[in-house]
């Protein structure tokens, strides 16, 4: 079975963690609590995060400068951030909140279904590129492995290739459905590397045959 997705809960607050734990229960994947920017920090050096749940009000390292640390290292820039705030927060914060690199903005008491629905796209998205990247890897091996040198035929190798392509490309028409569905303009960034990704696979593969 594949590893499930870890997604990293940021929130001084018990009872907040808790809400989100629960929002997120019927989900597919694994949450992981933080208490601080510094917990969070820590927590991404060893695990590997679909997506990043955090609140913007916390004392010592806010949601801001959590941000600005995880967008700055390597390893982590990618993570998509979801930042989350109470309605009565100052105007700025929604605008601070992009420019630090999220990928959405949610104010407190918010539509657990909304949640639920942009988590578990994000969560989709994670799961088709760490498909698409164990598959392109494990069939370029087996495509290295079968060519002798200075042979031009991919042996049985492009048989499978084409129908673990179109499986992928099978998946990705069904969470684009999802996402056009949640009219959620924060996913179409994701949605187009993905698509990019599938297409220059798709590409190699037409050369090959």
């Amino acid at each position: 079975m594949p590893e499930r997705a870890k997604i990293l809960l940021v929130d001084d607050r018990e009872e907040n963690l808790i809400a989100l734990e629960a929002i997120l229960s019927s989900l597919d994947l694994v949450p992981v609590r933080a208490r601080s920017g510094e917990e969070a920090l820590k927590a991404l050096l060893n695990t590997e995060f679909a997506l990043i749940l955090l609140d913007v009000r916390m004392p010592g390292m806010d949601g801001f400068e959590t941000a600005a640390h995880i967008k700055r290292r390597e390893r982590t820039r990618n993570i998509p951030i979801i930042f989350l705030t109470v309605v009565d927060s100052a105007p700025d914060y929604a605008f601070r909140g992009y420019a630090a690199g999220a990928v959405d903005y949610l104010t407190k008491p918010f539509d657990p279904w909304v949640l639920r629905a942009k988590v578990s796209v994000f969560t989709e998205l994670y799961n088709m590129n760490k498909r698409l990247a164990e598959q392109s890897s494990m069939l370029r091996e087996r495509l290295i492995g079968e060519l002798p040198p200075g042979s031009s035929s991919p042996g049985t190798v492009l048989p499978e290739l084409s129908r673990r392509l179109t499986a992928v490309e099978d998946e990705l028409d069904r969470v684009r459905e999802l996402a056009r569905k949640s009219s959620d303009p924060a996913l179409s960034s994701p949605l187009a590397d993905l698509t990019e990704r599938l297409a220059n696979l798709r590409a190699g593969f037409d050369a090959l045959s």
